[in-house]
């Protein structure tokens, strides 16, 4: 058997679409830098409908986005304006300190705005976590085609090619298209890796993968993703993190005294705001509805 753990998600469910959170869990704090896994939709929201996540802070980690469908416009206190659409990742910085907003387009509010995608956040290193906060957005990522299988890489080095994105660690993020009959091989080479089905039909080395669950792999084994009907699936993880971290809220560090820094600076209105998004903002929660640990 090359599966590790299975963690099963635990949904939140917003109205107009759902979110399923595998990690951070009980189960499973980190594989390789991901600190946090999300996975949202698909889902259609209504007539001028949209998703609109009010501006709010993070540090001492990379947020990374990637559709499937749809279009979010992304703005931070850097001054950046993006719309994400699907093939290109945003790598969202934090490091010492960042604010953000997502948001549907207008343009996409009008006929019912489509979402369907991850969000995952990058734990950064020791000795980077406080490094100068930094936007991209990506598109020229390399695509592997062969087999029944289109591998987009988006992060990392895989199947003898590389992504220009940016990393901090060692880190593998790829999505992975199976046709019906398709496959490909899942290398050995990360320390840590984990795929999840998001969407049709797949399994590895023969067992099945239910949709959404993460499936922590056994480390040094290669092994075969194959789909009989067709399938979507996401394959992360790098090198495992000597150091704990901690997590609170959107907050990410090594030390806990930095957490309770960044709380008491976005209570008090120290963090930078965001350029055309300054009206609103979500404030700090007595409790997170995000798993804290330790």
């Amino acid at each position: 058997m090359s599966l590790l753990k299975v963690v099963a998600p635990v949904t939140h469910d917003l109205g107009s679409f759902e979110v399923r959170r595998a990690i951070p869990s009980p189960e499973c704090r980190m594989v390789g830098p991901f600190v946090f896994v999300d996975q949202f939709g698909p889902a259609q929201l209504a007539l001028g409908e949209g998703m609109d996540v009010r501006p709010h802070p993070h540090i001492n980690l990379a947020t990374v986005t990637w559709l499937f469908e749809g279009a979010i416009d992304h703005r931070d206190s850097l001054g950046t304006c993006s719309t994400i659409r699907p093939g290109t990742v945003n790598l969202m910085t934090a490091g010492s300190g960042i604010v953000h907003s997502e948001r549907s387009p207008a343009s996409e509010r009008a006929g019912g705005p489509k979402l369907y995608g991850m969000q995952t956040w990058l734990a950064l290193p020791d000795g980077r976590e406080e490094i100068a906060p930094a936007f991209e957005a990506v598109s020229d990522l390399p695509v592997i085609d062969g087999g029944g299988a289109k591998a987009r890489i988006v992060m990392g080095s895989l199947w003898g090619a590389r992504a220009p994105t940016t990393t901090y660690a060692e880190t593998i993020y790829a999505e992975i298209a199976l046709a019906p009959g398709g496959s490909i091989p899942i290398e050995a080479g990360a320390v840590e890796r984990a795929v999840m089905l998001v969407g049709g039909e797949a399994s590895l080395d023969g067992a099945a993968l239910a949709l959404y669950q993460l499936n922590l792999l056994k480390p040094g084994e290669a092994m075969t993703l194959r789909s009989e009907r067709g399938g979507r699936a996401m394959l992360l993880g790098g090198e495992a993190f000597a150091t704990r971290r901690y997590v609170w809220w959107n907050f990410v560090s090594s030390e806990r005294e930095r957490i309770e820094q960044a709380k008491a600076d976005w209570r008090e209105g120290r963090f930078a705001i965001v350029p055309g998004d300054e009206e609103e903002f979500i404030p700090l929660p007595e409790v997170p509805k995000t798993v804290s640990y330790p």
